[in-house]
């Protein structure tokens, strides 16, 4: 549980609401007009695959749309199987590292696209999923990253890395990873779950607490795209991180 004291101030926790609200507020707001003068040329799949994700980013999370209900009751029965949810508003959602009682006004940070990263971790890596969110690997801090809050930043910090709010990708990493995408239209997905434990590994090899989590963010994200830019690397299953993974 992330813990925030009268001499732990709002603004150097990452996790808080002054952070989230400062660094998380524009995922989909940006516009995607006036920027493909310096951006790399894409094959026609790679085109329709990145304006496919592109939607999915745009999507807000709407707490009126029952598919957004299920998806986010989903994810509580994905997380917490022995225990039942008493409502999509509900103290039970602190157990899972959200800032408060409605986890909705965390998601506007990431969108629905960041609810559906959480569930494709889940079910495709629910080992992973599990040590992650109950922090059983490793000599953990006493003051530990929230899981929730930590799982939006990714979504966040990775259509950032990626360039996915342009038109086309203006970096390499970005141009490179769409070569994973036009082959696998759940690219982003795993990417996700990779970066989610690198970012943990990153976490406990820098023997990091809650002051550090801007660093570990950093230090992830700079070891994402090393990884990525290798030459010989063709699929994100090649990726050194995937192998921390586990099903």
């Amino acid at each position: 549980m992330w813990h925030v004291g009268p001499h732990h101030p709002a603004e150097v926790v990452a996790g808080s609401a002054a952070w989230l609200g400062r660094g998380l507020s524009c995922v989909c707001v940006q516009r995607r007009d006036s920027d493909a003068s310096n951006s790399f040329d894409l094959t026609l799949a790679q085109e329709e695959c990145l304006q496919r994700l592109q939607r999915r980013i745009d999507v807000p999370y709407d707490s009126s749309i029952i598919e957004h209900q299920d998806a986010l009751r989903a994810l509580w029965n994905a997380a917490f199987p022995e225990e039942e949810l008493h409502g999509l508003i509900s103290e039970q959602w602190k157990e899972m590292g959200w800032q408060g009682k409605d986890p909705s006004t965390d998601f506007r940070g990431g969108g629905f696209i960041s609810l559906e990263n959480f569930l494709y971790f889940a079910r495709n890596f629910p080992k992973s999923f599990q040590d992650l969110l109950r922090k059983q690997e490793g000599d953990r801090s006493v003051w530990e990253y929230p899981f929730a809050v930590a799982g939006v930043n990714i979504t966040y910090m990775l259509i950032q890395m990626l360039d996915l709010e342009a038109v086309k990708p203006r970096n390499l990493v970005g141009a490179t990873f769409l070569k994973f995408l036009a082959e696998n239209e759940s690219a982003f997905d795993l990417l996700y779950c990779i970066t989610f434990k690198l970012m943990d590994h990153q976490w406990l090899s820098m023997r990091a607490s809650y002051m550090d989590f801007n660093a570990v963010m950093k230090a992830t994200r700079r070891q994402l795209e090393k990884e990525i830019l290798v030459e010989d690397i063709t699929r994100l299953e090649d990726l050194p991180s995937y192998k921390l993974l586990s099903r």
